[in-house]
């Protein structure tokens, strides 16, 4: 692996772990997602670290097996563009429905190449 590809894949899976650690440390409650400004704009900067980093992933190794890889830069870029638009909803269901997956599939790529 191109260890671009690797430092990008780290990248990964810190903000994925300090989504995890917030989300851990605040219950994992919409509600208090939703009411606390702070921990949606960090969340909301990790998706784009993810995304920016899997942009840059796919420009060197566009096989990479991570699931919805596209989709992960597509959300990055509507975060970042349509930031006007951007609904809490979005971003809780990114971090319950998808964050997990990533991690798991970021894991095994990293413990292969190590």
């Amino acid at each position: 692996m191109d260890e671009r590809v690797g430092k990008y894949l780290s990248d990964i899976l810190q903000a994925v772990i300090e989504i995890e650690a917030a989300t851990e440390s605040r219950s994992k409650d919409f509600t208090v997602f939703l009411d606390d400004f702070v921990y949606r704009k960090f969340v909301e900067r990790n998706i784009e670290i993810i995304g920016e980093a899997m942009n840059r992933i796919l420009k060197i190794s566009p096989d990479i097996r991570i699931t919805s890889a596209r989709k992960i830069v597509d959300t990055r870029n509507y975060v970042i563009h349509a930031y006007d638009s951007l609904r809490p909803e979005l971003l809780w269901a990114i971090v319950v429905n998808h964050i997990p997956l990533l991690k798991s599939e970021v894991e095994v790529i990293l413990a292969t190449f190590k």
